[in-house]
């Protein structure tokens, strides 16, 4: 029992032994690069943890001789959320050096908000540049129509830099872009002429760059440059005006054209109208003529109307149906 006991002793002390051996090194690492680390807390993340206690101790010594000093507890708590450490602490430096307000915690919120940090800083310092349309989703040129009906093709070219105070929860680069797009649509349609596009095309930059698209975003807005701009349907064209003005040309012929259809068509149906209106006024006066019997029998039972009124009646529309005759006759002849 006494053996079964020392040799497991002589285990549990070879163990520590060689635990102890292999943080040693990174423990003397550490301490000798003036930035130190407790000796216990290196086999802690060894043993009890399962953290790379090289890869942490690195890090310290790194973020040390930048003049940044970042405890181990905290590296080694943003490494069991599963964040990358070497990352952080590469941004933090970049940012003491280039004067970026950063702190840990915000480098680390960002680093596991899924964003990285590093290009972050680095697109801070530089800034980069998007294209706008994306080539890579199949579009080259924005589509844009000025008031006078003429589509101008526009690539244009956004310098951004990120805004860390808003990277996590920002939007992203397509959101810039799309909201780029949609003003260079909106100034170029604001515009009376595409050749006021053409001429000065810092107009609709200034216009776009003034309307404040980056904001709710993680980037900033530096400058929008225009960087193409052409009259759509006309890449093999020498005299872009001539064409323009032959068409519009065209164009207007067939708008008189149609206009003039048109009266065609609503005169031919005011006519019709007239027609159905003079078959109306007939059919009315052959409606009243039918009355006109029934009232001279009313005017006989009532002894309003004499026999000899009604010969005399009779007498007179002879004489006019004889008259109305012979009119006829002689108008026929002078044909």
């Amino acid at each position: 029992m006494g053996n079964i006991l020392g040799i497991f002793l002589l285990v549990v002390v070879f163990v520590f032994s060689a635990v102890i051996l292999s943080v040693l090194a990174v423990w003397v690492q550490a301490w000798g690069s003036g930035a130190p680390i407790k000796l216990y807390n290196l086999i802690g993340m060894k043993i009890l943890r399962k953290v790379p206690v090289t890869l942490i101790a690195r890090a310290r010594i790194q973020a040390i001789k930048a003049g940044i000093d970042i405890s181990s507890d905290l590296l080694e708590a943003h490494y069991l959320a599963r964040g990358n450490v070497v990352n952080v602490v590469q941004a933090l430096i970049a940012a003491d050096k280039a004067n970026i307000k950063l702190n840990f915690q915000q480098a680390a919120a960002i680093d596991l908000a899924g964003r990285d940090i590093l290009d972050a800083v680095t697109t801070s310092v530089n800034p980069k540049v998007i294209d706008c349309p994306n080539p890579k989703q199949g579009t080259t040129f924005l589509d844009a129509v000025a008031k006078d009906g003429i589509r101008l093709l526009i690539k244009a070219r956004v310098t951004v830099r990120t805004n860390l105070e808003q990277l996590v929860g920002g939007a992203t680069e397509e959101t810039i872009i799309a909201r780029v797009g949609q003003g260079i649509v909106s100034a170029v349609g604001s515009m009376d002429s595409y050749k006021k596009v053409l001429e000065n095309p810092d107009n609709i930059s200034r216009k776009v760059l003034d309307s404040g698209l980056d904001a709710q975003t993680a980037f900033e807005i530096v400058s929008i440059d225009i960087a193409d701009v052409s009259v759509a349907g006309t890449a093999n064209t020498a005299n872009v005006g001539a064409m323009l003005e032959t068409e519009r040309a065209e164009a207007d012929k067939k708008l008189r054209q149609a206009e003039a259809e048109g009266r065609r068509a609503m005169a031919i149906a005011q006519e019709q109208e007239m027609r159905a209106r003079v078959q109306e006024m007939q059919a009315k006066v052959i409606e009243a003529q039918a009355q006109v019997p029934l009232a001279i029998a009313q005017a006989f039972k009532e002894g309003n109307l004499g026999v000899m009124d009604f010969y005399r009646m009779q007498n007179v529309m002879a004489d006019t149906s004889m008259r109305e005759s012979l009119a006829g006759g002689d108008e026929h002849k002078k044909d």
